[in-house]
């Protein structure tokens, strides 16, 4: 007489099901104080691949200042941010040991896999405003998803004022007219 053994079943273990945080207009897992992408599939614990095991939170923080980076970069942005953000910049930009900040003129929302990106900026005079914005949408959505792997899922571009060589000082029309 023959016994037929099986293989025991190969159980799959899940991690426990956590409640969904309220989903975003814009962008899908909701918006909050930190995102995360969520690295999925086979088994959890010493058996499983080492890219399985746990999970990677992205804060907004982190694409927010990606976007300010990549917006930056741009030729014909010359600031970021509106009025009032500019001016308090300015002034923490003069302080001894201040840092200028990156994020100025950005909001995120960011969710599990996905982030949408609001940018406020300061164009230069004489250039194409929709040749910049353009641009800059190409530039945050390649930088972001590079460097975080999230889906952008829109890029607004907003242009609050045009930046005039006189505003810096200088002459732009030659010579002063009044001495």
């Amino acid at each position: 007489m023959t016994t037929q053994q099986t293989a025991p079943e190969s159980r799959r273990e899940t991690a426990p099901s956590r409640p969904e945080s309220t989903p975003s207009a814009r962008v899908a897992g909701g918006a909050g104080a930190t995102g995360s992408t969520t690295l999925s599939g086979g088994l959890s614990g010493a058996g499983a691949p080492a890219e399985s095991r746990g999970r990677t939170s992205i804060a907004d923080v982190v694409v927010v200042k990606i976007a300010g980076i990549a917006a930056r970069e741009i030729p014909g942005v010359h600031d970021m941010g509106g009025g009032l953000s500019r001016t308090i910049g300015a002034v923490r930009d003069r302080v001894p040991g201040g840092r200028p900040n990156v994020g100025r003129g950005v909001k995120v929302e960011v969710g599990e896999r996905q982030t949408a990106i609001d940018l406020d900026l300061v164009v230069e005079y004489g250039v194409p405003i929709t040749d910049v914005a353009r641009d800059v949408r190409e530039n945050v959505v390649s930088a972001v998803e590079r460097i975080t792997g999230l889906e952008v899922v829109e890029v607004n571009v907003t242009v609050n004022d045009v930046h005039l060589p006189e505003d810096d000082g200088e002459e732009a029309y030659g010579d002063s007219r009044v001495e």
